[in-house]
């Protein structure tokens, strides 16, 4: 089993082979996922305060009719979303490519190409909520492929070692690509 998963794993694409193609002018959705794992031992790196459960951040990136592009390698569930963005190179690469990206709140202050919705205010300008409604249009139909990850079994609660999680998700993504590609 362990090495079908890394024979797997290593067919799927890195970062900038998933965004070959695009550029200036096309747009992606990045989000992070929360892997639910068994509490751990070491269990502090990997509880998210966000989802109150201990897990792995996953990044995904999709394309904008719901195609998952790229998953990162797992990281701590205590990572913010961020963070993890930045350490696995989404920001930078978006950014030489010149691709617009949309994210979630979390992504606030990321760069230039991240494009995240107004923080809500009671009294909220009007231009502001327009942009938000069409900010979650364009996010709307990229949803699915976050979704599924978690439609696989082995990752809506992993139960094995917080390190084999990368693995496996590198797996899925290569068994989802080939869904994808015929």
């Amino acid at each position: 089993m362990d090495e079908t998963l890394e024979v797997l794993a290593s067919w799927a694409p890195g970062l900038h082979e998933a965004l070959t193609g695009l550029g200036e002018g096309d747009f992606v959705i990045v989000d992070g996922t929360l892997i639910p794992t068994d509490r751990i031992r070491a269990d502090e790196p990997y509880y998210s305060q966000k989802h109150k459960q201990h897990g792995m951040n996953v990044q995904v990136i999709a394309r904008p009719d719901g195609t998952p592009l790229w998953f990162s390698r797992a990281t701590p569930g205590r990572t913010h979303d961020l963070t993890a963005a930045r350490a696995h190179g989404i920001v930078q690469a978006c950014l030489t490519r010149q691709i617009l990206v949309l994210a979630d709140r979390a992504y606030q202050g990321a760069g230039a190409t991240v494009r995240t919705p107004y923080y809500h205010h009671r009294e909220q300008p009007a231009h502001y909520q327009r942009f938000n409604r069409d900010h979650a249009r364009l996010r709307a139909p990229g949803e699915p492929a976050f979704a599924q990850l978690k439609t696989w079994r082995l990752l809506r609660r992993a139960r094995c070692s917080t390190r084999r999680i990368g693995t496996i998700v590198q797996a899925v993504h290569t068994l989802l690509t080939c869904t994808y590609s015929g």
